[in-house]
């Protein structure tokens, strides 16, 4: 198989494999907040730090039922898209591992999309650019924002703070947590080493 075609296949299975490992909020009310249980093992740096992340009392959201935190594997992504990737990700000079695709509300069947908002349709790009370390394209933020974000039911601050807030609780698999490691991942490793990592996360598919 050519390389490029394993790379994408391996970005593809990456980005569903995490998708299957849910950061789930069940809603009870539509107005309610949330304080998740601490999860040991988390090893990306992050702007906050994960004691005062876990003190914080973050809004649910509604209009929907649970929240899925989409990653993707960088290098496969650089090395798929070659000089079409994105610069700010793939030509910064900074390797990333596992970024943020998006944080999508669902239904238990479905979920909505490009959702009616008061808030607006662009984000600032300084905020966009507070959340680079774990989404580093700015374009890819306002995108997400348009499709998901804004069916969330949240403002803009808010919905990105409980993105930030659930990757902070994610624990990367050690053979995972280099991101000069050649693009090419074997998909069904890679699940089964973020079920034993997160045994707590329950499998959808």
């Amino acid at each position: 198989m050519p390389v490029g075609r394993l790379a994408r296949y391996a970005l593809f299975a990456a980005l569903i494999s995490i998708s299957i490992l849910t950061y789930l909020r069940e809603q009870e009310a539509p107005t309610q907040t949330t304080r998740p249980a601490p999860v040991p093992g988390i090893d990306r740096g992050a702007q906050q730090s994960t004691a005062k992340a876990d003190k914080e009392l973050l809004p649910a959201g509604s209009g929907f039922d649970i929240y899925v935190l989409a990653l993707s594997w960088s290098p496969s992504y650089c090395a798929a898209e070659g000089a079409k990737a994105n610069r700010q990700q793939c030509n910064s000079g900074r390797p990333y591992g596992f970024v943020v695709h998006g944080l999508w509300p669902q239904f238990e069947q479905g979920y909505p999309q490009d959702c009616d908002t008061a808030q607006p349709r662009d984000v600032p790009y300084s905020l966009a650019r507070q959340l680079s370390d774990i989404m580093p394209s700015t374009g890819l933020v306002t995108y997400e924002w348009r499709k998901h974000g804004a069916c969330s039911g949240l403002g803009q601050q808010d919905y990105f703070s409980v993105m930030r807030q659930a990757m902070n609780r994610v624990s990367i698999p050690s053979a995972y947590r280099q991101p000069d490691l050649r693009p090419e991942i074997n998909p069904l490793a890679l699940e089964q080493a973020f079920v034993s990592q997160m045994p707590a996360c329950r499998r959808t598919g």
